[in-house]
Protein backbone atom coordinates (compact mmCIF):
# COMPACT_ATOMS: atom_id res chain seq x y z
CA UNK A 1 0.00 0.00 0.00
CA UNK A 2 1.41 3.39 -1.00
CA UNK A 3 1.79 5.68 2.01
CA UNK A 4 0.36 9.12 1.30
CA UNK A 5 1.16 12.23 3.28
CA UNK A 6 -1.76 13.96 5.02
CA UNK A 7 -3.39 16.62 2.87
CA UNK A 8 -6.64 18.58 2.91
CA UNK A 9 -9.33 16.45 1.35
CA UNK A 10 -7.68 13.10 2.08
CA UNK A 11 -9.33 10.51 4.28
CA UNK A 12 -7.90 9.04 7.45
CA UNK A 13 -9.04 5.44 7.88
CA UNK A 14 -8.66 4.10 11.40
CA UNK A 15 -6.46 1.04 11.68
CA UNK A 16 -8.16 -1.94 13.37
CA UNK A 17 -5.50 -1.60 16.08
CA UNK A 18 -7.31 1.37 17.65
CA UNK A 19 -10.14 -0.82 18.95
CA UNK A 20 -11.39 0.55 22.24
CA UNK A 21 -10.86 4.18 21.26
CA UNK A 22 -14.39 5.48 21.76
CA UNK A 23 -14.01 8.36 19.32
CA UNK A 24 -12.06 6.79 16.50
CA UNK A 25 -12.78 3.05 16.49
CA UNK A 26 -13.70 2.21 12.86
CA UNK A 27 -13.73 5.88 11.89
CA UNK A 28 -13.13 7.49 8.54
CA UNK A 29 -12.16 11.15 8.88
CA UNK A 30 -12.21 13.77 6.13
CA UNK A 31 -9.21 16.08 6.63
CA UNK A 32 -10.60 19.61 6.33
CA UNK A 33 -7.27 21.30 7.05
CA UNK A 34 -3.67 20.21 7.48
CA UNK A 35 -0.79 22.60 8.20
CA UNK A 36 2.38 22.66 10.29
CA UNK A 37 0.28 24.01 13.17
CA UNK A 38 -2.08 21.03 13.16
CA UNK A 39 -4.94 19.24 11.47
CA UNK A 40 -8.73 19.36 11.58
CA UNK A 41 -11.16 16.78 10.29
CA UNK A 42 -14.68 15.40 10.58
CA UNK A 43 -15.68 11.77 11.20
CA UNK A 44 -17.93 10.82 8.30
CA UNK A 45 -19.40 7.55 9.53
CA UNK A 46 -20.64 8.14 13.09
CA UNK A 47 -24.25 9.39 12.92
CA UNK A 48 -25.76 10.53 16.20
CA UNK A 49 -29.31 9.82 17.35
CA UNK A 50 -30.26 13.46 16.89
CA UNK A 51 -31.41 15.55 14.00
CA UNK A 52 -30.72 19.19 13.31
CA UNK A 53 -34.20 20.11 14.54
CA UNK A 54 -33.44 18.39 17.87
CA UNK A 55 -30.48 20.74 18.37
CA UNK A 56 -31.92 23.96 16.99
CA UNK A 57 -35.63 24.38 17.76
CA UNK A 58 -36.08 27.03 15.05
CA UNK A 59 -35.60 24.21 12.51
CA UNK A 60 -38.51 22.11 13.81
CA UNK A 61 -40.49 23.01 10.66
CA UNK A 62 -37.71 21.93 8.29
CA UNK A 63 -39.22 19.42 5.88
CA UNK A 64 -36.20 17.14 5.50
CA UNK A 65 -34.66 15.62 8.58
CA UNK A 66 -30.95 16.39 8.48
CA UNK A 67 -28.80 13.89 10.34
CA UNK A 68 -26.06 15.10 12.63
CA UNK A 69 -22.78 13.21 12.89
CA UNK A 70 -20.20 12.95 15.64
CA UNK A 71 -17.43 14.99 14.01
CA UNK A 72 -14.91 14.15 16.71
CA UNK A 73 -14.08 14.63 20.36
CA UNK A 74 -13.19 18.35 20.22
CA UNK A 75 -15.81 21.06 20.95
CA UNK A 76 -18.77 18.69 20.84
CA UNK A 77 -21.06 21.49 21.91
CA UNK A 78 -20.49 23.29 18.58
CA UNK A 79 -22.15 22.57 15.25
CA UNK A 80 -20.01 22.35 12.10
CA UNK A 81 -20.87 21.57 8.51
CA UNK A 82 -19.35 20.61 5.18
CA UNK A 83 -21.17 21.16 1.91
CA UNK A 84 -20.99 21.39 -1.86
CA UNK A 85 -22.94 24.64 -2.30
CA UNK A 86 -20.45 27.52 -1.90
CA UNK A 87 -22.54 29.66 -4.26
CA UNK A 88 -25.31 29.61 -1.62
CA UNK A 89 -23.13 29.85 1.52
CA UNK A 90 -20.87 32.92 1.59
CA UNK A 91 -17.45 32.69 3.26
CA UNK A 92 -17.12 28.94 2.68
CA UNK A 93 -13.62 27.49 2.82
CA UNK A 94 -12.70 25.02 0.10
CA UNK A 95 -11.31 21.76 1.39
CA UNK A 96 -10.82 20.15 -2.03
CA UNK A 97 -12.62 18.42 -4.87
CA UNK A 98 -15.75 20.59 -4.57
CA UNK A 99 -16.11 20.08 -0.80
CA UNK A 100 -16.43 23.18 1.36
CA UNK A 101 -16.32 23.75 5.08
CA UNK A 102 -18.36 26.24 7.06
CA UNK A 103 -19.45 29.63 5.88
CA UNK A 104 -22.19 32.01 6.87
CA UNK A 105 -24.55 29.98 9.08
CA UNK A 106 -27.33 32.58 8.79
CA UNK A 107 -27.42 31.79 5.04
CA UNK A 108 -27.69 28.08 5.84
CA UNK A 109 -30.47 28.80 8.36
CA UNK A 110 -32.41 30.82 5.79
CA UNK A 111 -32.01 28.09 3.15
CA UNK A 112 -33.24 25.50 5.66
CA UNK A 113 -36.24 27.59 6.68
CA UNK A 114 -37.15 28.14 3.02
CA UNK A 115 -36.71 24.40 2.31
CA UNK A 116 -34.03 25.16 -0.28
CA UNK A 117 -31.36 22.81 1.07
CA UNK A 118 -31.16 19.15 0.25
CA UNK A 119 -29.60 16.67 2.67
CA UNK A 120 -27.34 15.57 -0.20
CA UNK A 121 -25.77 19.06 -0.29
CA UNK A 122 -24.69 19.43 3.33
CA UNK A 123 -23.56 17.32 6.29
CA UNK A 124 -23.69 18.52 9.91
CA UNK A 125 -21.37 17.53 12.77
CA UNK A 126 -21.22 18.05 16.51
CA UNK A 127 -17.56 18.57 17.28
CA UNK A 128 -14.50 17.94 15.19
CA UNK A 129 -11.33 15.89 15.20
CA UNK A 130 -8.20 17.90 15.90
CA UNK A 131 -4.49 17.26 16.14
CA UNK A 132 -1.81 19.70 17.30
CA UNK A 133 1.34 20.30 15.20
CA UNK A 134 3.01 16.87 15.35
CA UNK A 135 0.25 14.76 16.87
CA UNK A 136 -1.14 13.38 13.60
CA UNK A 137 2.39 12.52 12.40
CA UNK A 138 2.97 10.64 15.66
CA UNK A 139 -0.30 8.73 15.22
CA UNK A 140 0.62 7.90 11.62
CA UNK A 141 4.03 6.65 12.75
CA UNK A 142 2.35 4.41 15.33
CA UNK A 143 0.10 2.97 12.59
CA UNK A 144 -3.16 4.36 13.95
CA UNK A 145 -4.33 5.63 10.55
CA UNK A 146 -4.11 4.85 6.86
CA UNK A 147 -4.28 7.86 4.54
CA UNK A 148 -6.24 7.43 1.31
CA UNK A 149 -7.44 9.75 -1.41
CA UNK A 150 -11.09 10.70 -1.37
CA UNK A 151 -12.19 8.93 -4.53
CA UNK A 152 -15.83 9.92 -3.99
CA UNK A 153 -14.89 13.62 -4.22
CA UNK A 154 -17.84 15.89 -3.28
CA UNK A 155 -20.26 12.95 -3.45
CA UNK A 156 -18.89 11.89 -0.07
CA UNK A 157 -21.36 14.41 1.37
CA UNK A 158 -24.42 12.71 -0.11
CA UNK A 159 -23.15 9.14 -0.02
CA UNK A 160 -24.09 7.02 2.96
CA UNK A 161 -20.85 6.49 4.85
CA UNK A 162 -22.25 3.84 7.17
CA UNK A 163 -20.11 1.06 5.67
CA UNK A 164 -17.19 3.16 4.38
CA UNK A 165 -14.74 1.79 6.99
CA UNK A 166 -15.70 -1.81 6.21
CA UNK A 167 -15.43 -1.14 2.47
CA UNK A 168 -11.95 0.34 2.91
CA UNK A 169 -10.84 -2.75 4.85
CA UNK A 170 -12.04 -4.89 1.93
CA UNK A 171 -10.22 -2.64 -0.57
CA UNK A 172 -6.99 -2.91 1.42
CA UNK A 173 -7.25 -6.71 1.31
CA UNK A 174 -4.77 -9.07 2.92
CA UNK A 175 -4.78 -8.96 6.71
CA UNK A 176 -7.49 -6.26 6.64
CA UNK A 177 -10.10 -8.57 5.12
CA UNK A 178 -10.77 -10.32 8.42
CA UNK A 179 -11.61 -6.96 10.02
CA UNK A 180 -14.24 -6.15 7.38
CA UNK A 181 -16.57 -8.79 8.86
CA UNK A 182 -15.50 -8.66 12.50
CA UNK A 183 -17.98 -7.20 15.01
CA UNK A 184 -17.26 -3.66 16.16
CA UNK A 185 -16.67 -4.97 19.66
CA UNK A 186 -14.59 -8.18 19.31
CA UNK A 187 -15.81 -9.39 22.72
CA UNK A 188 -19.20 -9.93 21.01
CA UNK A 189 -17.67 -12.51 18.71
Amino acid sequence: MVALQPKKGHLLVAEPSIIGDVSFNRSVVLLADHTEEGSIGFILNKPLNVSLSDLIPQFSNVQTTFKVYNGGPVEQDNLYFIHKIPHLVPNSIEISLGIFWGGDFSSVAKLLEEDKLDKDDIKFFLGYSGWHSNQLSEELNSNSWIIVKNELKKEIISKSCKSIWRNKMMEFGGEYLIWSNAPEDPSHN
